[in-house]
C-alpha cells in the first residue's frame, strides 16, 4: 500500500484537484477513487461528460504507473481507449477502480472500470503508459 494522502496532496492543485479526484487506496496492483459528478463536469441532461470519465480514468492509470516507476523515471500516456456504458447523474458520486494489467520495464497497461452510484458499470477504459527517462 502507497501513502494514499500524500498523493492526494501532490495531485490537489492540479487538473485531477480541480476536478475532485478523491484517491480512496492506491497500491502497486490497483487504484481507487471517487469523483461526485458536479455541474461543472455535465453535459446537457445533467449526465457526466464523456471527457470527464476518461480524464477521471486516464488519472487513475497515470497514478498506478506513478506508485511503479523507478526511481528517476516518468510516465505519460500513448493510448487510450473507451467504452460508455450508462451514464451517470448529476448529484452522485461515480467510483473509478483501476487494475494493472501489465507492468513492463518499458510500458504499463491499466484497465479501469467507472461505477455510477448504483454499482452500474458507466465505462470500461484502457491505457498504456510509457515509461519515460527522466520526470515527465
Amino acid at each position: 500500500m502507497h501513502d494514499t494522502a500524500a498523493i492526494q496532496q501532490l495531485l490537489d492543485p492540479l487538473f485531477p484537484g480541480t476536478m475532485g479526484v478523491r484517491f480512496v487506496e492506491v497500491s502497486a496492483e490497483r487504484v481507487l477513487a471517487e469523483l461526485d459528478v458536479t455541474p461543472a463536469l455535465c453535459t446537457t441532461g445533467g449526465i457526466l461528460h464523456g471527457g470527464a470519465s476518461m480524464a477521471f480514468a486516464d488519472t487513475l492509470g497515470a497514478v498506478g504507473t506513478f506508485v511503479n516507476l523507478p526511481a528517476g523515471k516518468g510516465t505519460t500516456t500513448t493510448d487510450s481507449s473507451t467504452k460508455f456504458i450508462a451514464g451517470a447523474k448529476v448529484g452522485t458520486t461515480v467510483t473509478g477502480e483501476a487494475i494493472a494489467l501489465h507492468r513492463g520495464r518499458t510500458t504499463m497497461v491499466w484497465q479501469t472500470s467507472i461505477r455510477n452510484a448504483e454499482g452500474k458499470l458507466c465505462a470500461i477504459v484502457t491505457q498504456t503508459q510509457l515509461v519515460l527517462e527522466g520526470r515527465a
